[in-house]
C-alpha cells in the first residue's frame, strides 16, 4: 500500500477516525475522574561520598559515585528501614493499621513486618539523581498529610539506619578492645615487674655507662699487656746478649745497658790505660821484670772487675727480665678477669635488653590498644553521618495521580493510533476503488485514462499532472 492509497483511505473514513479518537478521550477523561486522587509527598536527601573523619581527621577515601548511591537507594528500600518508619509513626497502635492487618493476614505473623512490606514498601519510591549524589524519597497515599508523615519518617529511619551501620562495627570493636584491654594491661605490668626485679637482683643502675667504664678498662689492660710483653722480650733478649758475651769472654761493650753504666765505664777506662802503660813498659824492660809483671797483675785486676761488673749487669737484666714476666703476667690474669667481667655484664645487659624490649612492647601494644579504644569508643557515639536533607516532605496540594491533562494527552495519541487501525480493518473488509492503483493491483490491468470534472480548475493535488501546466479531465 503507498502513502496515496492510504491518504485517500483515511480521508474517506476521517469521521469513523473522529469518533473513535473522541470515544477514546471521553472514556479516558471518565475513568480519571472516576479513579480516587492519590498524592504524592517528596523528601530531597544529600549523600557525601568523600570528607574528613570528623574522630581521626583523616580524609576518608572517595568512593564511586554511581555504586555508593545505588547502595544507599538499596538501603532506603530495604525491609528494615520500613520496618524503622513504622515504629516511628507508631503503626501498630493505629486503628486503621491494625483493622488493615486483621483483615489481610487474620493476625498471623508481625503486625510491623506487615506495615512495613504493604504500607509502607509498596508505595515508596526512591530515585536517585544521575550526575549527582541526590536522591529523592517519594511517597504516594490516597492523603496528602498521611503521604508526607511517612516521606519524613522514611527519611528519618533511613538516617537512624545509616547512623547505625557507622556505628555498629565501632561498638563491636569498642567491646572487644575492653576485653583486650585488660590482657594488655597484665602483660605490661608482668613485664615491668619481671625488669625490675631483675635489675635489683643484679644491682643493675646504668648498665650501658658502666659497661662503657669496664670496656675502657679492658681496653687500658690489654695496651699494657702489649707494653709488658715488649719489657719483657727486650729484658730476655738483653740478658742473652750479655751472657753470650761473657760465656765468650768478650766484653759487651756495645749493648746499651754497659755502655750507660757509669762503673763500667771507668773500668775499661782504667783498662785502657793500663794496656797503655804495660805497652811502654815491656818497651822498655821485659816480661819478667818487676814492673812488668805488676803493671801485668793490675790489668788482670781491673778486667777481673769488669767482668765481675758485667755478670752483675746480667744478673741484674735477669731480674728485670723476671720482674717484667711478672708484671706481664700479673696483666694477663687482670686482663682475663675483666673480660670475664665484661662478658659478664654484656650477658647481664642481653638479658636486661629482652626484659626491657619485652616491657616496651607490652608498653607500645597496651598504648595503642588504648587509643584505638579511644577512638572507637568516640565513634561509637558519634550521632553524625554523611546524610543532609536537604528538603523535607511537605504537604501536596495537586494529586500526582490520576494526571487528567497528561492522560488526554495520551488519549489522543492512542485514540489516533487506533482510529488508524480501525480505518485500515474497515477499508479491508470492505475494499473499494480509490484510484487508477486499485485497479492496477486488483485487476492487474493497465490504465488508460481517468475521467474528471470538466470545470473543477483546482482539482486534487493528487490529480494535478506530474509535468505541471493546467489540470486535464483525463490522466495517466
Amino acid at each position: 500500500m503507498s502513502l496515496e492509497q492510504l491518504l485517500r483511505i483515511l480521508l474517506a473514513r476521517w469521521r469513523l477516525m473522529l469518533v473513535t479518537v473522541l470515544v477514546t478521550v471521553a472514556a479516558t477523561i471518565a475513568v480519571s475522574l472516576m479513579l480516587p486522587p492519590r498524592y504524592t509527598s517528596t523528601a530531597t536527601l544529600v549523600v557525601d561520598i568523600k570528607g574528613v573523619d570528623p574522630i581521626s581527621g583523616a580524609f576518608m577515601p572517595i568512593l564511586p559515585m554511581a555504586g555508593y548511591l545505588a547502595t544507599q537507594v538499596d538501603i532506603i528500600k530495604s525491609h528494615g528501614v520500613a520496618r524503622g518508619a513504622v515504629e516511628l509513626l507508631r503503626l501498630p497502635d493505629n486503628a486503621s493499621a491494625r483493622e488493615l492487618y486483621l483483615s489481610a493476614t487474620e493476625g498471623k505473623g508481625d503486625i510491623r513486618d506487615f506495615l512495613a512490606s504493604n504500607v509502607i514498601g509498596r508505595y515508596l519510591s526512591v530515585d536517585p539523581s544521575r550526575e549527582s549524589n541526590v536522591i529523592n524519597v517519594s511517597y504516594t497515599g490516597n492523603d496528602p498529610k498521611f503521604a508526607m508523615i511517612v516521606a519524613n519518617a522514611v527519611v528519618q529511619s533511613y538516617i537512624n539506619k545509616n547512623l547505625e551501620l557507622k556505628v555498629a562495627p565501632a561498638r563491636q570493636l569498642n567491646t572487644f578492645f575492653n576485653e583486650q584491654i585488660k590482657t594488655l594491661k597484665d602483660n605490661l605490668e608482668r613485664a615491668q615487674a619481671n625488669l625490675s626485679g631483675y635489675q635489683r637482683e643484679k644491682g643493675i643502675i646504668a648498665t650501658d655507662e658502666r659497661l662503657d667504664v669496664e670496656n675502657n678498662r679492658l681496653n687500658d689492660l690489654s695496651t699494657q699487656l702489649v707494653r709488658a710483653q715488649e719489657q719483657t722480650y727486650d729484658s730476655l733478649g738483653r740478658q742473652r746478649q750479655v751472657q753470650d758475651f761473657i760465656a765468650k769472654g768478650h766484653v759487651p761493650d756495645t749493648l746499651p745497658d754497659v755502655l750507660t753504666n757509669p762503673v763500667i765505664q771507668n773500668l775499661k777506662t782504667n783498662l785502657t790505660q793500663l794496656e797503655i802503660k804495660l805497652n811502654d813498659i815491656s818497651s822498655k824492660v821485659g816480661r819478667n821484670h818487676p814492673s812488668y809483671q805488676s803493671a801485668l797483675a793490675e790489668m788482670e785486676s781491673v778486667k777481673q772487675k769488669l767482668l765481675q761488673e758485667m755478670n752483675t749487669i746480667a744478673g741484674a737484666l735477669g731480674n728485670s727480665a723476671s720482674l717484667a714476666q711478672k708484671r706481664e703476667g700479673l696483666i694477663r690474669a687482670a686482663l682475663a678477669e675483666q673480660r670475664t667481667k665484661v662478658l659478664r655484664m654484656k650477658e647481664v645487659r642481653d638479658e636486661q635488653t629482652v626484659l626491657l624490649r619485652e616491657a616496651e612492647n607490652a608498653q607500645r601494644a597496651y598504648d595503642a590498644a588504648m587509643g584505638r579504644m579511644t577512638q572507637t569508643r568516640l565513634e561509637s557515639q558519634t550521632s553524625q553521618t554523611n546524610v543532609l536533607v536537604i528538603n523535607d516532605a511537605v504537604e501536596p496540594i495537586e494529586p500526582s495521580f490520576p494526571r487528567l491533562t497528561l492522560n488526554v494527552a495520551l488519549s489522543i495519541i492512542l485514540g489516533s493510533l487506533l482510529a488508524v487501525g480501525i480505518a485500515l480493518l474497515r477499508e479491508l473488509s470492505d475494499r473499494i476503488v480509490r484510484s487508477e492503483a486499485d485497479l492496477v493491483e486488483t485487476l492487474d490491468v493497465p490504465v488508460l485514462g481517468m475521467l474528471g470534472r470538466l470545470g473543477d480548475q483546482r482539482g486534487r493535488w493528487w490529480r494535478r499532472p506530474r509535468g505541471g501546466g493546467q489540470p486535464s479531465p483525463l490522466g495517466g
